[in-house]
């Protein structure tokens, strides 16, 4: 007996140092790679930046969820970062020109509009060159690249400019075969979030909003595309109502590009404006080795801070992951500045489409418990800061929205469904019960909802929707009635928001961050972002280590590639709870 203990103390001791081994190898080479991915690649005299723009792009650099295997791109820039790294190309002399390679642009319109500012600032600050290649432009990709000088499309390639659209899909026909009953209760005629699962086509409320925003980015792109292709806004329409820049030869002649050509002859004319020989490597660096060639340097010994708040993503219930606004994890960050005396202003930078209506009125209290301490609070929206976005936005002293900012969307809506029909007339399963009293059961899924029930839920939404009224009312400072006229659950741009009086300017964060210094009369400052996050090596242990869910996230996104942000968004749609305050649509920019 004395033997087989001695034998099993060491065969556990053996797998024990084995095991400890193992993990320390691997530590150690996960830390090499991340520690190699880090260092700084000089930039060589007479370079060029490639910018390919080929991941995801966050407001805050690493406000995303970072693939954990992909150890060699770590971090991932945000537009806050990739402008200011533009800037730098335009006064960094080593840099000689920027040479846009991109395919397919993974953010919104408003992102959009301003990465090409920054293109176009870069040129009329520097002087220099700014080269467009792709095998095949999305609308996207071709309005970032029209600001070039010189614009190569592949010979088979494809440049889609065609004008804006919105498809909708409606389930409710397909619900209907199947037994699934949603039982939709709403505030706001223009709320039409819930339209896909009770009805089966667009109401003409919706087809109205859609329409209206449409056309204001949709006359955006002609009017900047014009100005920088030298090309009138009546021939773009016909262009792009016509598709015929769909084929390279036509969009050659009719001025859309410039080259139908392949890489190595953008390349070419890169080589000679460099001055290079026809077999000489252009040397390129990516934004990356540029950002981090020119880090951000904050001088400390000023006292005075205004922070800036990144506020992207669904708003949630709970801490949220990064790239959502959970509202645990913001307040927490709102409370702790209204106690920071060196915090004297602070900027929410919103990017929302909306969410959880409880988060989101955790998340005004904060807001006003933060204005109650005195400090100034100031708003800029990016793409969305629409419903949820919008009702953390309104207790703003001044709020900016950018041109193709879709905000507004003053509504809420619940979705309860009812497999009763599934159950009952397709699997044969009925339901019984017995209880104290009427609601005994709850709300739930397995049978209809009765009338008192329905009322219930009828009543519940109306009070939210009252409640977010009231919230807008006394954060600009309207008419309750007034409110209820431009409320209804209706989307709002940019320009038209300005003139229902829901946004103050227009104007992006540079102009927000002035203003709020103005508020809180202070001239020296200097800024500070929030959230923070974890070292991407850390968050790479705790993905492997933490929720399920967290790897079926990293799985889904590497097997769907582009297709990933709308499985995203119907997953999001399956797993709402409580009463919703969302814009009723997903609307890329491709």
């Amino acid at each position: 007996m004395k033997q087989f203990f001695k034998f099993l103390f060491a065969s556990c001791l053996g797998t024990i140092v084995a095991l400890v081994a193992l993990s320390l190898l691997g530590i150690g080479v996960i830390s090499t790679i991340a520690s190699k991915a880090e260092q700084v690649k000089p930039i060589g005299a007479n370079s060029v930046l490639h910018l390919k723009l080929n991941q995801v792009l966050p407001e805050l650099t690493n406000n995303a969820e970072v693939d954990p295997f992909d150890l060699a791109n770590q971090k991932i820039l945000g537009l806050y970062d990739i402008t200011y790294a533009i800037d730098q190309a335009a006064q960094d002399d080593r840099i000689q020109g920027i040479f846009i390679e991109v395919d397919m642009l993974p953010t919104g319109f408003a992102a959009a509009g301003v990465l090409r500012e920054a293109l176009d600032q870069f040129k009329a600050k520097s002087g220099k060159f700014i080269i467009a290649y792709s095998k095949y432009y999305t609308q996207g990709a071709y309005y970032l690249a029209s600001v070039a000088d010189e614009i190569y499309v592949h010979p088979v390639g494809l440049v889609d400019f065609r004008g804006f659209a919105a498809q909708i899909p409606f389930y409710k026909t397909l619900l209907d075969n199947v037994g699934v009953k949603m039982q939709v209760f709403y505030a706001g005629k223009y709320k039409s979030a819930t339209e896909p699962y009770r009805r089966t086509d667009m109401s003409p409320e919706s087809k109205e909003q859609i329409r209206e925003f449409l056309g204001v980015r949709y006359d955006k792109l002609l009017n900047e595309i014009s100005v920088s292709r030298n090309i009138s806004k009546t021939e773009l329409h016909r262009i792009a109502d016509n598709y015929l820049a769909g084929d390279v030869q036509k969009a050659k002649e009719l001025g859309i590009v410039d080259f139908v050509a392949d890489r190595e002859d953008a390349l070419a004319s890169i080589r000679k404006r460099l001055g290079l020989e026809e077999d000489d490597k252009v040397k390129a660096i990516s934004l990356l080795d540029l950002y981090n060639n020119h880090p951000r340097t904050t001088d400390l010994s000023i006292k005075n801070k205004i922070a800036i708040i990144y506020a992207e993503g669904n708003i949630v219930d709970g801490k949220g992951s990064q790239g959502a606004v959970g509202d645990e994890k913001y307040v927490k960050i709102i409370d702790d500045l209204k106690d920071d005396d060196r915090v004297k202003a602070v900027v929410l930078r919103v990017n929302s489409p909306g969410g959880s209506a409880m988060a989101s009125e955790s998340m005004w209290q904060a807001l006003m418990r933060l204005k109650g301490a005195g400090k100034a609070l100031v708003v800029s929206m990016g793409d969305y800061a629409a419903s949820g976005g919008y009702y953390i936005s309104c207790p703003a002293d001044s709020i900016f929205a950018q041109t193709s900012t879709l905000t507004g969307s003053i509504g809420v809506f619940s979705i309860i469904p009812s497999v009763q029909g599934l159950m009952q007339d397709k699997l044969g399963v009925t339901m019984d019960s017995v209880k104290t009293g009427h609601f005994a059961t709850g709300i739930g899924i397995v049978t209809d909802l009765d009338p008192r029930e329905q009322q219930f839920m009828q009543n519940r939404t109306d009070q939210l929707y009252t409640l977010f009224k009231s919230r807008v009312a006394e954060g600009r400072k309207m008419d309750i009635n007034r409110v209820q006229e431009i409320a209804q659950g209706r989307v709002w741009v940019g320009p038209e928001a300005l003139k229902v009086g829901l946004v103050d300017r227009l104007g992006g964060l540079d102009d927000a961050v002035k203003s709020a210094a103005a508020l809180a009369g202070i001239e020296e400052y200097r800024l500070s972002m929030y959230p923070h996050f974890k070292e991407p090596l850390i968050e790479f242990i705790e993905s492997l280590t933490g929720e399920e869910s967290v790897r079926h996230q990293y799985l889904a996104k590497a097997k769907m590639g582009d297709l990933y942000p709308y499985y995203e968004y119907l997953d999001e749609i399956s797993r709402m709870k409580g009463v919703q305050a969302r814009l009723p649509f997903f609307l890329p920019f491709e």
